[in-house]
């Protein structure tokens, strides 16, 4: 059964092949089995989840089944879930349970998808390789001795190793497209607005969007239709209506390629691109060719600044978010502390971890008075010339191609004590972040064994069209299907 994408495990449902109590418990069987390798959950929701099964086995037999009813999935723990733990990956919420559902949560909930669980992450969001959790790292499932990529990681390689078929992730920078595309997976990142962010622990509020890692584009199409929407809870919640995603993708895509213009940028062919990647990405481009797409150069000359100018806005408004962790209301309290300074300083030292402080430390050195003008106000200048480039590029072409990462999976503590190399990482996936753009990584090869993606970008509020071509692309190619041979077996 984990062998199925969510569009069949959908229809093996309907058809009564199997029910959702017997589909939750066999992912729950195959987490139990492995995932002690990969460490891809922080929290495994067994009760619940089979609960939730049963209630779903139920609606089904009522006809009151939905295209997710009885769907297990997994949930990033950054996500507030009522009941159960929400740590963000940090000591500082080890403890911390949630009084409530996040949107996201719910919305799915609501759509007959059943919890796993809550799956690993890069503490607070904030890394890209899942290294960073307070607990532990994850490893990807295609070689062990190597990261699957981050904040999401954790949701990633339990796709990739078939321990859920599908997971919500979060994106600040790239942090569902990047360990989609170390995993081998497909990911999503919505236009900011379109997936609310209520109960979502927030990084950097105006960057963070949630979104989807699953095989395919079409099962990301099934559960991004859910999370999506309006919520008057979320201010930067956008009131525009959702498209049918899945219903939208035709029998044959390919047909629907044919004459669309893609702007491949020259400024994600630079030196940093490996080799390997690159070939990747070239043969995914004959591809697009072959279905009738047109490639056109296209620059986007502000986009080498789009490192810099995240690693300004997004540390700012972290220093901000996460000055509320103060050992006062809830999270993490040092233990017999001396008076109130005392019990600020040791709860944020002893309850962050080191990235998170870097973060907080940057951030708020940049906002304080005499560098705001210097630092942070012109980055949100730059910000708005990306933002522009994208614009102008648009005006020309449907779409936006380009490698999503530099290279493919690299090793366990290659990056992790030099933050400029890790930071470099996300080189290609921040511009869709700072303008607010749709974006996904699809999976286009193989680097010596590990899998390589490419990424696409869309106009705002274009998701339909972005889910539609890489639908296309996968009905004529296998990388999506690919499964590391060791998690194969039942």
């Amino acid at each position: 059964m984990h062998e199925k994408s969510v569009a069949a495990l959908a229809a093996g449902l309907a058809s009564g092949e199997f029910s959702s109590v017997e589909l939750t418990r066999h992912y729950l069987d195959r987490i139990e089995r492995f995932d002690g390798d990969l460490n891809a959950f922080i929290t495994v929701t067994a009760e619940q989840a089979l609960d939730q099964a049963a209630v779903a086995d139920r609606d089904r037999a009522d006809g009151k089944a939905g295209p997710l009813t009885g769907i297990p999935i997994a949930h990033k723990d950054i996500l507030c879930t009522e009941g159960v733990r929400t740590s963000c990956g940090s000591r500082m919420l080890d403890n911390f349970v949630s009084p409530f559902d996040a949107a996201v949560v719910a919305r799915l909930r609501e759509a007959g998808a059943v919890s796993l669980g809550k799956t690993n992450m890069d503490e607070f969001a904030m890394g890209s390789s899942n290294e960073t959790s307070y607990y532990g790292l994850v490893r990807n499932p295609w070689d062990h001795s190597r990261v699957p990529g981050g904040s999401s990681g954790g949701s990633a390689a339990a796709v990739a190793a078939r321990l859920a078929p599908a997971a919500t992730g979060t994106d600040t920078g790239g942090s569902i497209r990047q360990p989609a595309a170390l995993a081998g997976i497909t990911g999503i990142k919505p236009t900011y607005g379109r997936v609310s962010r209520y109960g979502m622990i927030a990084f950097a509020s105006s960057l963070d969007q949630a979104g989807v890692l699953a095989q395919s584009a079409e099962d990301a199409a099934l559960l991004l239709a859910a999370m999506s929407g309006f919520d008057e809870r979320d201010s930067t919640s956008v009131d525009r209506a959702v498209p049918d995603y899945a219903g939208g993708l035709a029998e044959d895509q390919r047909e629907k390629l044919r004459g669309l213009r893609f702007g491949l940028p020259k400024e994600f062919l630079d030196d940093g691109l490996e080799p390997g990647v690159r070939v990747a990405l070239e043969e995914a481009i004959k591809v697009y060719e072959s279905l009738g797409v047109e490639i056109v150069p296209v620059t986007l000359p502000n986009l080498p600044l789009s490192v810099p100018t995240y690693y300004v806005v997004a540390p700012a408004e972290c220093s901000s978010n996460l000055s509320r962790y103060d050992g006062v209301r809830f999270g993490y309290r040092c233990e017999d502390p001396s008076d109130l300074e005392d019990l600020y300083k040791r709860s944020r030292s002893e309850g962050f971890g080191d990235e998170v402080k870097r973060r907080i430390m940057t951030g708020t050195y940049v906002l304080s008075a005499g560098y705001y003008d210097a630092y942070y106000l012109k980055a949100q200048k730059v910000r708005q010339l990306i933002s522009a480039d994208f614009k102008n590029a648009f005006s020309e072409v449907d779409m936006i191609i380009g490698p999503t990462t530099p290279g493919p999976a690299f090793e366990i503590g290659a990056k992790t004590d030099d933050p400029i190399t890790m930071y470099l990482n996300d080189i290609y996936t921040i511009g869709a972040n700072l303008a607010g753009l749709p974006a996904m990584s699809v999976p286009a090869g193989f680097v010596d064994g590990l899998p390589a993606g490419i990424q696409l970008v869309g106009n705002y509020f274009d998701e339909q069209r972005l889910l539609g071509v890489a639908h296309g692309y996968q009905q004529v190619t296998h990388w999506h299907t690919q499964a590391p041979a060791a998690y194969g077996s039942e």
